[in-house]
């Protein structure tokens, strides 16, 4: 099966959108009585003309020394009586604090002014104030309040006007209705607010008020972009500009700017957006240098996110993040300097698109732990304020939160989230965001399964992207519905709808979602058997892909590229590409900011896939060498696939090493990509060109057009290249029949395996099996010769029954699991018995596959003995993540818990458990620590989690108690501590030990019943606590018999404590111990969560310790030594 792109949307947020500038006004001031003989009028009168010079010097500075003087002047105007003056001064203050950012103060003041004005029936003082302070409650987001207010200042600035007939009393009018309008917008309500808007306007001119004028125009821009009529919102800007620049005003000279950049931004003009944000940035920081206020810090904040936006949008992550990171400082100053929903607001966004960054980076944790930053601000405004803009805002971040689930395969969580935002993008009529979460929503459904759902909402997206004018999201759905489509066998439906999509991303400069459809299409010409049609396509997608650095679609169009050469029977070619598909995912693991981006691609199938798909050409070109380097690769995928966030190392970063033929033929073709690269990217500057200055020159329309037919001949360029003389040779030296003895014999890198099992020196080899559909492939390794590989014929279907029936009568004594126990030895070790004679092998290194990991090897039975019988088994998850050859301390420390009195149930991710203590846990730790001194003790409310910074002290850790795995969300799977505390994968990810050899789960089990999945679980376990730095882990694979895991453990650490002996020996001779044991012992169930239920033993029965129930479950993972 070949990997598609489906195209799910993240939310960029910019700036809390174009931005509505409200109006205020201290007023005129009022004149100061000329100097009396009297002392105090005097100084009153001179503090506050030193005040007015200070405050016209506009500095955050001289306005707080403003500030200064006049409550100096205050109480001296109080003291003379003069009502009307000390109203005049509170009003100031007030108005000097409001610049500040500092609202609550503003109000204080301006709420001692108003009953004064009141009180002197000062209607135009009176309307002024109460317009003043609708502005700050509209600041902190009490629009309700705020427009109380200033439906009070209304009529009183009209009544003023009709007695004065003055240009200041019918400019206060439209202050007004220019301050009513944009709490409207803040509501929601955009035709009331262009209504206001549109009242204010007309007076505004008649004035001659041309900073008002601008404003007014600002604003009904600002409701026209939001109404999704971007070219009357640029038409209105446009004309606000040169009004602000008369003025000089440079504050809302460098909002509009920004306000232009926001506006082409959202109508895909990248290039056109960064030049108007470049030109306000310098506006808002030189108003921030001279003011130093926080409304010019927050200015600068929204323009230095929006810049940052266009570089996320543009591909250059890093500088956005570096623009954001810029950003989130000033917010946060500004948040803690006004405490206003609108500051939590700045902060919130600029959060969100930072995690939206390292999304884009594949770091999906950092991109939820900023997320979630951002959701309780965005809720905390939307209580409080419960505007459009609010609401819209907490929509997106959990859109985002929804996406990033989505992309760690948690589709129920992630469809939570996108449920809770569609009803607020809605709420609030914002059909950008509808769409979004549509689509969205849409590709959870797709991946589930449920194509008609799927189908459903895509085709609910579509048209709100084309209403909107969205023409990235438009092919986005596109592409999406061509992906159903192919799914549902409709490949004509599916080719329609993707070329669709195709010139649409072409047209927005989206290379990313161009690469994608490209990609779609050739898998569509694929399945139609249009095979040169399909690499035509797979071509185009491919340079595109590196060019906007998204290594992980570049790594599934390689793949794509050798699965169809497979298909045409090129396997040499199609192990170049599948090789070029590994090394990328290698790369990235390896790198964490390349990490797959899944922001906007769910696979049809998991990463690992190429893997198996390489390994298993590998293996019918019998180059065995390579496929046993492939497939330990597999197993970090897989890990990887199942826990995610696996990192690799030194080793696995070298990926799978290229044959010297190879490595020619990669040359050409990276030549050849490199050049194709290249040109993209220039036909790239030239659109842009195009679509900042409307139109190209002649030399310029004729080089782009020269750069089209190159783009076109680099795919003749391609097909010629592997169809060469040269590359046929090249081809020909990696044949069976005809490469040269040593040519897979010389790959250094790989040779030191078998270096690693000599320097064991415990007679050990390496068996890798590999499952296919139609059968099973064995590779062996041994410390002196390079690997040999059988092939077995047995179906997947065969072997997974066989081992469920294993299974079954491993857990149920009455039983006989010998069986298919012999039949499963039959196929991985009958094989083999030759080499292992040869080998003189006493130790099996063993790296299971699929449902295999699920059974114990130490149980296959040979028709006389169990295998443990004959040979020591040590699990490992990927030999490249093993430590095979640290040894031990010499002296044991041990710390054992036990869970023995109690009972605990509880809802953990929406399972139900329930655990009951364990009596002979209690007995099992008290006996080793009789067996092995020094052992500290800890049982029930004592096994908390205070032990946990303890364990680094003590070279064996001891657990004897329940564990459950948590099917779907398998880093919530977990140990349960004595006194009742969960301790999941998730929080041993955070452990680090540097001492402990050995972790023992004395109850942990796999917890699936009948519900098979890969396997993987156990080994997921192992390989979490051994990259906390345990050397080695024992666990066991179901439900254990609580009696029968006390005497095996008894035996274990008996065998241990000699020192003569190594872990993997230790427990062989524990294991064989039981084998020929006839003690009976007593039945009680452990960790036996979500397991089939386990029939009555009779109590005839007397030499059951011989079952492979008790003596088989418990796996040794990682260093056996």
């Amino acid at each position: 099966m070949l990997k598609s792109l489906n195209l799910a949307t993240l939310l960029l947020l910019l700036a809390s959108g174009v931005s509505i500038l409200p109006i205020s006004q201290p007023g005129i001031v009022p004149p100061v009585q000329a100097q009396t003989n009297e002392t105090k009028k005097a100084e009153a009168e001179r503090l506050f003309n030193e005040g007015m010079q200070l405050f016209q010097q506009g500095t955050a500075e001289s306005y707080q020394q403003a500030i200064t003087k006049w409550e100096q002047a205050l109480p001296l105007w109080r003291n003379l009586g003069d009502k009307a003056q000390e109203a005049n001064i509170l009003v100031w203050i007030g108005f000097v604090y409001d610049n500040l950012g500092f609202k609550p103060q503003a109000l204080e003041y301006y709420n001692q002014a108003l009953p004064i004005y009141q009180a002197l029936k000062d209607r135009k003082w009176e309307a002024r104030t109460l317009n003043n302070i609708g502005r700050v409650y509209n600041a902190l987001g009490e629009k309700q309040k705020a427009l109380d207010y200033l439906q009070q200042a209304l009529p009183l600035r009209r009544a003023v006007d009709a007695a004065e007939g003055t240009q200041s009393a019918r400019a206060g009018e439209a202050t007004t209705l220019s301050n009513i309008g944009a709490v409207y917008n803040a509501l929601g309500e955009k035709q009331k607010a262009l209504d206001y808007f549109q009242q204010a306007l007309p007076i505004m001119r008649a004035v001659g008020d041309r900073s008002g004028e601008a404003v007014t125009l600002n604003n009904i821009a600002a409701v026209y972009d939001a109404l999704g009529e971007k070219q009357k919102a640029l038409d209105y800007f446009q004309q606000a500009l040169p009004l602000r620049r008369a003025v000089g005003d440079r504050s809302v000279e460098a909002t509009t700017l920004n306000n232009i950049g926001l506006v082409y931004n959202a109508l895909g003009e990248k290039q056109k957006a960064l030049d108007y944000y470049q030109q306000a940035l310098p506006l808002r920081r030189a108003v921030g240098a001279a003011e130093g206020t926080q409304s010019a810090r927050a200015g600068e904040a929204t323009t230095l996110n929006n810049i940052g936006g266009v570089y996320s949008d543009l591909g250059e992550k890093q500088k956005a993040l570096d623009y954001y990171q810029q950003a989130l400082p000033l917010r946060r100053a500004v948040g803690a300097a006004e405490g206003t929903q609108s500051a939590r607001t700045g902060e919130a966004t600029t959060l969100n698109n930072i995690g939206l960054v390292y999304d884009d980076l594949g770091e999906k944790q950092k991109a939820l732990d900023y997320y979630q930053q951002a959701l309780p601000l965005r809720r905390a405004v939307g209580a409080a304020e419960g505007t459009q803009s609010a609401r819209t805002g907490e929509a997106v971040t959990l859109n985002n939160i929804g996406v990033v689930y989505n992309a760690l395969g948690e589709k129920q969580k992630a469809l939570d989230y996108y449920q809770q935002a569609l009803p607020l993008s809605r709420a609030v009529g914002d059909r950008t965001g509808e769409a979004v979460t549509l689509n969205n929503i849409g590709g959870v459904y797709d991946a589930l399964g449920e194509k008609q759902k799927a189908l459903d909402y895509y085709q609910q997206a579509l048209p709100l992207r084309r209403a909107v004018g969205a023409r990235a999201g438009e092919a986005a759905t596109l592409n999406n519905i061509g992906l159903v489509y192919d799914d549902l066998g409709e490949k004509q439906k599916a080719l329609d709808y993707y070329q669709q999509a195709l010139p649409l991303s072409r047209a927005v400069g989206d290379r990313s979602g161009e690469a994608t459809t490209l990609n779609n299409i050739g898998l569509v010409y694929n399945a139609l058997g249009e095979k040169q049609k399909a690499l035509d396509y797979y071509q185009q997608a491919l340079p595109l892909s590196r060019a906007v650095g998204d290594r992980s679609q570049e790594a599934v169009t390689l793949d794509n590229i050798g699965y169809l050469l497979q298909q045409q029977n090129q396997p040499q070619l199609g192990i170049i590409f599948y090789k070029q598909s590994v090394n990328v995912y290698e790369t990235l693991r390896g790198d964490i900011k390349g990490l797959p981006k899944e922001l906007q691609q769910t696979y049809t199938e998991t990463v690992a896939d190429t893997y198996r798909r390489l390994a298993d050409l590998l293996l019918q070109q019998d180059r065995i060498l390579e496929a046993q380097r492939v497939l330990d690769l597999l197993k970090v995928q897989e890990l990887d696939d199942y826990l995610r966030g696996v990192r690799g190392n030194t080793n696995t970063e070298q990926g799978v090493p290229k044959l010297p033929p190879e490595q020619k033929i990669d040359e050409g073709i990276e030549a050849i990509l490199n050049k194709a690269v290249e040109i993209g990217q220039e036909i790239s500057r030239l659109q842009e060109r195009q679509k900042v200055n409307g139109k190209l020159t002649p030399p310029e329309e004729q080089r782009l057009a020269q750069l089209w037919k190159q783009q076109e001949q680099i795919v003749a360029e391609f097909n010629k290249f592997i169809e060469s003389p040269e590359v046929l040779a090249l081809i020909n030296q990696l044949k069976p029949q005809t490469r040269s003895a040593d040519l897979l014999n010389n790959l250094d890198n790989l040779i030191g395996l078998s270096d690693n099992l000599k320097k064991l020196q415990q007679n050990a080899v390496l068996i890798y099996p590999i499952i296919f559909d139609d059968r099973l492939e064995i590779i062996l390794t041994t410390a002196d010769s390079t690997p040999v590989r059988h092939t077995v014929k047995v179906s997947k279907k065969e072997l997974n029954e066989t081992i469920r029936a294993f299974r079954e009568a491993l857990q149920n004594p009455n039983l006989d699991a010998k069986k298919p126990a012999q039949q499963l030895y039959e196929w991985l070790i009958k094989p083999l018995e030759n080499n292992l004679k040869t080998a003189d092998a006493k130790t099996i290194i063993y790296a299971p596959d699929g449902q295999l990991r699920y059974i114990p090897l130490a149980a296959l039975y040979d028709g006389k003995q169990w295998l443990i019988e004959r040979y020591r088994v040590n699990n490992i998850t990927a030999a490249s993540l093993t430590d095979f050859n640290t040894k031990p301390e010499p002296k044991m420390q041990i710390l054992a818990a036990a869970f023995v009195k109690g009972s605990y149930q509880f809802r953990h991710e929406g399972q139900d458990f329930r655990f009951n203590g364990l009596p002979f846990a209690g007995i099992e730790v008290d006996k080793l620590a009789q067996t092995v001194s020094p052992t500290t003790k800890y049982f029930d409310k004592d096994f908390n989690q205070t032990i946990i910074p303890l364990l680094d002290s003590y070279t064996v850790v001891h657990f004897a108690t329940h564990a459950a795995f948590v099917v779907g969300t398998p880093e919530q799977s977990f140990v349960l501590f004595g006194d009742g505390t969960v301790v999941t994968l998730q929080t041993m990810k955070n452990w680090r030990f540097k001492n402990i050899d050995l972790i023992v789960l004395s109850a942990c089990e796999t917890g699936l019943g009948g519900n098979y999945g890969t396997g993987i679980e156990i080994l997921g376990l192992g390989y979490r606590l051994q990259t906390a730095g345990a050397r080695a882990v024992i666990a066991s694979l179901w439900s254990v018999d609580d009696g029968g895991t006390q005497a095996l453990m008894n035996a274990f650490y008996a065998a241990l404590r000699t020192g003569k002996l190594s872990k993997t020996e230790a427990l062989q001779q524990a294991q064989i111990a039981l084998i020929t044991s006839n003690n009976p012992t007593d039945q009680q169930r452990r960790g036996s969560i979500k397991i089939e239920p386990i029939e009555g033993v009779p109590s005839d029965v007397a030499n059951r310790l011989s079952h492979p129930r008790y003596w088989a479950p418990f796996i040794l993972i990682g260093n056996g030594l």
